[in-house]
């Protein structure tokens, strides 16, 4: 089943011809309107009318991050101050915080591909979608909220935490789909062990939309095993429309990528040339469609890979493998390159081990993985606690090519945080 069949499924030939159509209007967009890029335009000698294919996207600028900040709060608006209908902003943790803009058009796509989105994954009209984001300037859970309607869904606006009050809500109205972050999702099923609730018995409970933080596969098993569903992996960020870029579809086998709002490159981060086919590098991202703030070639510092293949859900747009990490978050450890997802992988898939974990960075270069034993694995004998200890430290040796110290701790003992989780703390004194 499709929410926008003809979209959807468009033939790649004609997909591109739109993508064409789009890219240039959008040039034609941010050249008029937006200084930013005008100076930008000048510096490199073009004009729109060099845009004549999508081969010439490599001739635009890139924009970073650093730059929405630098013209915060509305240097790089395209429309006027009375056509703009939503702010929504970053945190704000690494200086000033970004500000997105949106038109009523660019409200009613995000909600659009939301739809598209929910339905490729067996959402339906009459289904309870229990959002368990946080609201407010964060996009992750209005974008979903609005979309979710659309639908036909009935939208319970939980927000975050308070796990009791989520099982009293999925339990009274039938909940069947819920929206939140993976380590929340971890959290919640530890709940549920804790307090006798059996999901496949006491719950309605089918499907769970997880984001905002990069994840595991071996983390999804572990979540669809506590709560008794599925998960459907998904993408967004703020500068692009906020969630539901690319989703997976029922298939699980990559997140589509809505190719006719989205132009997508997959770069070396080091010379920004593009990777060869199937292999990782740094997502580049070019709206297509958005009114407000329109953004070209948008440095999103997260690493993936494309799936080309076609996909037997019959959809035409390409799908991106799982987010690996986040170029930003890499740790650099007695010279080796680390993403905190390889600790994750290691930990997740060990028998015994709890759900939740922390990473420590201290002295000069010194690693310590903090992780929760599983309720039943707590009490057991101390030969096999330390043999267990011993085993984690060799398997991430292995992984990560440096030997961390793993410390067991008790279950619930480590911080659960409501909203994105913090898995890493860094009082190094480098």
């Amino acid at each position: 089943m499709f929410w926008d069949e003809t979209h959807e499924t468009l033939p790649r030939p004609d997909l591109e011809r739109l993508q064409l159509q789009r890219l240039q209007e959008t040039v034609r967009r941010v050249f008029a309107r937006v200084p930013f890029y005008q100076r930008k335009f000048n510096d490199l000698g073009l004009t729109p009318e060099a845009i004549r294919s999508l081969a010439d996207l490599r001739r635009l600028p890139f924009t970073t991050n650093a730059d929405l900040r630098a013209n915060y709060p509305a240097g790089l608006l395209a429309v006027p101050y009375d056509q703009t209908l939503r702010l929504h902003t970053s945190s704000g943790t690494t200086g000033k915080p970004k500000a997105l803009f949106f038109s009523r058009q660019d409200v009613n796509n995000a909600a659009e591909l939301c739809a598209r989105a929910f339905i490729a994954t067996g959402v339906r009209a009459g289904d309870v979608f229990q959002n368990m984001m946080t609201y407010g300037m964060f996009t992750g859970a209005l974008v979903t909220h609005y979309g979710a309607e659309k639908v036909g869904c009935l939208v319970i606006p939980a927000g975050p935490g308070n796990s009791e009050r989520q099982v009293m809500l999925m339990r009274d109205f039938g909940s069947t789909v819920i929206h939140l972050t993976p380590s929340y999702a971890l959290y919640l099923a530890t709940f549920l062990e804790k307090h006798g609730v059996e999901p496949r018995r006491d719950l309605q409970l089918r499907k769970a939309f997880v984001g905002a933080e990069p994840y595991t596969e071996e983390t999804r098993r572990k979540i669809e095993e506590g709560l008794g569903l599925d998960v459907y992996n998904s993408y967004g960020l703020s500068e692009m429309n906020g969630p539901g870029v690319a989703f997976e579809c029922e298939q699980k086998q990559g997140m589509h990528l809505w190719e006719d709002h989205f132009l997508v490159e997959i770069l070396d981060p080091e010379t920004d040339e593009p990777v060869p086919e199937g292999q990782s590098g740094e997502l580049v991202l070019t709206t297509l469609c958005r009114e407000a703030m329109p953004l070209l070639r948008y440095r999103t510092r997260d690493v993936t890979a494309l799936i080309t293949a076609p996909c037997a859900c019959g959809r035409t747009h390409r799908r991106l493998h799982r987010i690996t990490g986040r170029a930003d978050d890499m740790l650099i450890l007695r010279g080796v390159n680390i993403y905190p997802q390889q600790i994750e992988r290691v930990l997740m898939a060990q028998p015994g081990i709890g759900r939740n974990y922390l990473i420590e960075l201290t002295g000069l270069d010194e690693m310590t993985v903090k992780v929760e034993l599983a309720e039943a694995g707590f009490g057991g004998q101390v030969e096999q606690l330390i043999a267990l200890q011993k085993k984690l430290a060799e398997k991430l040796r292995a992984e990560i090519l440096c030997k961390p110290t793993v410390q067991l701790v008790p279950p619930g003992d480590l911080p659960v945080s409501e909203g994105k989780a913090k898995r890493v703390v860094d009082r190094r004194q480098l």
